[in-house]
């Protein structure tokens, strides 16, 4: 028998005090470890994270002094250098290490869309005890900071929404960079080779996106040790190239970045610089892979200063020898081109591009998941790739939708130069979404004095400010990309997520109490026309249709069947019964003996034990009504078993009525046939005065969204069988 079951000496206080314990136990929380399971994890992050930003060394400076233009002064490499160094330090490491990572979700997970969700807190599932008593009118809401900022909740969503659709748009453009910017080695060893570097690119994405479904934790574990040697390789010849100019040393001060924008006036030299922080928003949007100290320790440990030396070493060269402007990156590695080390540096530059790929593509089906729980994404099938931590996913189609872009994106822009054009903008813009929300979260969540928040927002919001301007002239050259495919995301999952905003409110504006909706079946009801219908639908025996004519003879208002039947909840109704019982009662004007509404919410372990899967609750109004939440790890994916829900119906009946042994039977009698029943919503848009309004509100609801609704249900639907035992009943929302 199932821990669950109330005792008789166990009352309602006691048994919701341990529930509630319990639910605090189960809910997903930011993954914790430490000591050498630590240094493991952040030894992981590498492979993941750290990749994408440790690759920028490949065309960060050729996107500031372009290849086929004239090497740059010793004072403007210094001031460029300057500029590259202080980017880093500032937005990376003190913005996304130092401050953004604490501004992760419940869950641990981050990104923009955490930030929102914070800002904003969906309303937790009910467990389903008010089924008879509620209030249908206003409750007084306590007025808080966090209400407060509830006028502007849909502006923050669609600007939050942009910036997530840029972000997933950087999925497309990472792997299309990094890859054919590595590739172009191999015209600088062999140029007659440069018309294949398009072709060779398309060949290693395949392989990239064809690996995925292996998981984030095998991944990291094959790519970390790979990166961890590509940085060491990046600061080992930082320090060699050091030796040729030590006076590179003095892009250290930052005053010389200052100096070398006042003396040139070349503004648009930052969209080059801001190359360099690119995959910086991987950190903060991979959150929920890993945790908050491994992301600290990978980046500040040896991220950070392999990054600092490379460049450093980057511009010494580029002053002792100017010819490297040709291709900065393979022109600077010791040794001859085309010689021994030349040859190492750019198998694990081709390695290190393809596991750069692999960090914006994780914080793809991170925010995807995000957004999917937040219902502002159609729902997907999720696959969790790891017991430890419920973060680290995969999601099919995405990434199959995600290869197909990046191959086209490869094949229409044709070179990493025109590519780079393309790439800075997602990116800056990001940045800068990111910081005015964490510049709310500062007051609205943290409760901290608002002029922490608007002292953040000022300091970082310049930063991001000047860097987005200067992406902003690369847009007529390719930074419309982003913008156009971000833009067109956002407004897509705008309108879904305005479309099920409008199914929660009319879950809400439609609560039924349990006693008003058998209270109009009073009075005697004639079952024979209903009979072989019901037999037909629900697989009855003859002799179970035989007790329900002779249930017809008796006193009772509404005939009992002798079944099971349990009513999903939609998981945005607060309270009341469920639209399918209502609707079930309209089409059958009967009964179930047992009649069970299911509540299924998912946690983040990767098994609920068995002993405390059920929470079970007597509806004390009609006899043979219960409430059972199903309590469901991510790696759980077993339907609700009436035979482990039975035990605990049992100890309470026992409890409640010790010579209730005839009824007691029909129990189990009814448990021998259980029917499932879900819900089946016919979206339809209402009318509005507007007529143009009203129209267009209709396609977008009946044509658009209602036909996306059948082919992406909601994942309990989804996942259920359709067999005998299942029954989906149409309920018709006015939306």
């Amino acid at each position: 028998m199932s821990k669950l079951a109330a005792p008789p000496a166990l009352n309602a206080e006691t048994f919701d005090s341990i529930e509630s314990e319990k639910e605090l136990a189960y809910k997903q929380k930011a993954l914790k470890v430490q000591g050498a399971s630590l240094l493991a994890l952040a030894f992981s992050t590498l492979g993941i994270i750290y990749s994408d930003i440790g690759t920028s060394p490949l065309y960060v400076l050729n996107g500031i002094w372009p290849s086929s233009g004239e090497a740059p002064s010793e004072e403007d490499v210094i001031g460029g250098i300057s500029a590259i160094i202080w980017a880093i330090t500032l937005i990376p490491l003190v913005k996304y290490v130092g401050f953004a990572l604490e501004f992760g979700n419940d869950v641990g997970e981050g990104g923009p869309f955490a930030l929102f969700t914070k800002l904003f807190p969906r309303v937790e599932p009910d467990d389903g005890r008010s089924l008879t008593t509620f209030s249908v009118g206003h409750s007084r809401v306590q007025v808080t900071r966090l209400h407060k900022l509830r006028t502007f909740r849909w502006p923050l969503l669609c600007w939050t929404l942009l910036g997530t659709g840029l972000t997933l748009s950087d999925g497309i453009l990472t792997p299309a960079v990094s890859v054919t910017s590595a590739v172009g080695g191999l015209a600088v060893a062999q140029p007659s080779v440069i018309s294949s570097v398009v072709p060779i690119s398309i060949a290693f994405l395949l392989v990239l996106f064809g690996i995925q479904p292996l998981g984030t934790r095998r991944l990291s574990l094959a790519m970390a040790p790979i990166t961890f040697i590509w940085l060491l390789l990046l600061g080992s010849t930082g320090i060699y190239n050091i030796t040729t100019y030590p006076g590179i040393m003095r892009a250290l001060d930052p005053s010389r970045a200052i100096m070398w924008f006042v003396r040139t006036g070349q503004y648009d030299y930052l969209a080059g610089v801001l190359l360099a922080i690119t995959g910086c928003e991987a950190m903060f949007a991979n959150l929920g892979q890993f945790n908050k100290a491994s992301i600290r320790i990978g980046f500040g440990c040896i991220a950070y200063p392999m990054l600092l030396l490379a460049y450093l070493g980057q511009g010494a060269r580029l002053i002792t020898s100017p010819e490297v402007i040709g291709s900065v990156f393979y022109m600077t590695i010791p040794g001859n081109v085309g010689g021994p080390l030349y040859w190492v540096v750019f198998v694990f530059a081709i390695l290190a591009t393809l596991i750069a790929s692999q960090a914006m593509i994780t914080a793809t089906f991170s925010l995807v998941h995000q957004l999917i729980g937040q219902h502002a994404f159609p729902s997907l099938r999720v696959k969790h790739t790891s017991s430890l931590t419920a973060g680290q996913i995969y999601i099919g189609p995405i990434n199959w939708l995600l290869m197909i872009a990046t191959i086209a994106v490869v094949g229409g822009f044709g070179s990493s130069t025109a590519l780079t054009l393309a790439y800075g903008f997602a990116v800056s813009t990001v940045l800068f979404i990111t910081t005015t929300l964490i510049s709310l979260s500062i007051p609205f969540v943290r409760m901290l004095p608002y002029v922490f928040g608007v002292a953040f927002l000022l300091f970082f919001g310049f930063l991001d400010g000047l860097f987005w301007g200067a992406a902003l002239t690369k847009v007529p050259l390719g930074g419309w990309f982003p913008l156009a495919l971000g833009g067109s995301l956002a407004v897509l999952m705008s309108v879904w997520a305005w479309c099920r905003q409008l199914e929660d409110k009319f879950e809400q504006n439609n609560h039924v109490n349990l006693r008003s909706v058998l209270s109009q079946y009073q009075g005697p009801v004639d079952t024979t026309h209903i009979l072989t219908s019901i037999k037909d639908e629900m697989a009855l025996s003859t002799s179970q249709a035989v007790m329900l004519k002779q249930s017809d003879d008796s006193d009772q208002q509404l005939p009992r069947i002798p079944i099971t039947a349990i009513f999903y909840r939609n998981d945005s109704a607060a309270k009341g019964v469920p639209h399918s019982f209502v609707t079930f009662l309209r089409r059958y004007p009967a009964l179930p003996q047992v009649v069970i509404f299911m509540t299924v919410i998912g946690y983040g372990v990767a098994h609920v034990p068995d002993h405390d899967r059920y929470v079970v609750r007597k509806v004390r109004a009609v006899d043979g009504f219960y409430t059972v939440t199903m309590r469901q790890g991510y790696l759980d994916r077993d339907l609700p078993d009436v035979n482990a829900i039975l035990p605990e119906i049992t100890s309470i009946e026992t409890h409640l009525q010790p010579s209730s042994s005839t009824f007691i039977a029909q129990l189990h009698t009814a448990a021998g046939n259980v029917t499932h029943i879900l819900p089946s919503y016919t979206i339809i848009g209402r009318s509005v005065n507007n007529r143009i309004w009203g129209r267009i509100r209709r396609v977008i609801i009946e044509e658009i969204y209602s036909r996306a609704r059948v082919v992406f249900p909601d994942q309990l639907h989804a996942e259920h069988p359709a067999d005998d035992s299942t029954i989906r009943v149409a309920v018709p929302a006015l939306i």
